[in-house]
């Protein structure tokens, strides 16, 4: 099976400061890839450049066998790239329903405030439609951005640290959302620290050091590469 997403020999420097160093890395549509790593390695900065709001120095970011590497975000997003930040990116002022509600009538879908509404449901903050967003505790405001970037109706959706202020429900609960979408033929790519969820769900996983990829494959055996193990996970 051909990749839904294939990052080649990407590389970002900053000045004298290399980001991302030579970086290769694939995501397959019906599957959950894993991006793991230390504070700094470099993981949003790759997320930026596959997404289009970082230029690569070098190297090719491909979606579906399409060179994107120097698309527009917008134009990415048009071909069924979404994604959730690190920061939190909502319109504050705006209620839940609102936030998604844009973005569904920006992606052009056939009935935007169903699609709201599905996406909600679907997210599990269905209850929360009329809460204003800049109310929210972080971890809600999270799965806000998750309806959001499922508004677009999306072919690969990159979460960027979704678990970051979630409780421990919570998170059972997005790796059960994760796992269905990834089910019904949606690729995703998680960036996350949580390696309970991370290793729970992913069906490959790539680990970010320093700029470089340093050991990718099946979760068990990322988890004893000695390298991941000096790197990020520490000793078993």
């Amino acid at each position: 099976m051909s990749a839904l997403l294939e990052v080649s020999g990407v590389s970002v420097h900053f000045g004298g400061v290399t980001a991302v160093d030579n970086a290769h890395l694939s995501a397959e549509a019906g599957r959950i890839t894993g991006l793991i790593g230390p504070n700094g390695a470099g993981k949003t900065t790759l997320f930026n450049v596959i997404t289009g709001v970082q230029p690569a120095s070098a190297g090719s970011v491909n979606l579906d066998g399409r060179d994107i590497t120097r698309l527009s975000t917008f134009r990415r997003a048009r071909l069924g790239m979404a994604r959730t930040f690190q920061r939190l990116e909502l319109f504050w002022t705006l209620t839940v329903a609102e936030n998604v509600l844009v973005a569904a009538e920006q992606a052009g879908v056939s009935d935007p405030r169903a699609t709201t509404d599905a996406v909600l449901e679907r997210v599990g903050i269905r209850s929360l439609a009329d809460e204003s967003a800049g109310q929210l505790p972080t971890g809600l405001a999270r799965l806000v951005e998750v309806a959001r970037a499922l508004a677009c109706a999306p072919r690969l959706l990159l979460l960027d640290e979704p678990a970051s202020g979630l409780d421990e429900r919570e998170t059972v609960e997005l790796g059960t959302l994760l796992r269905s979408l990834a089910d019904e033929g949606l690729g995703v790519l998680l960036v996350e620290h949580d390696m309970s969820l991370v290793m729970g769900v992913c069906h490959t996983v790539s680990v970010l050091d320093l700029g470089r990829i340093i050991a990718s494959g099946p979760p068990a055996e990322v988890r004893q590469h000695p390298s991941v193990i000096e790197a990020y996970l520490g000793a078993a």
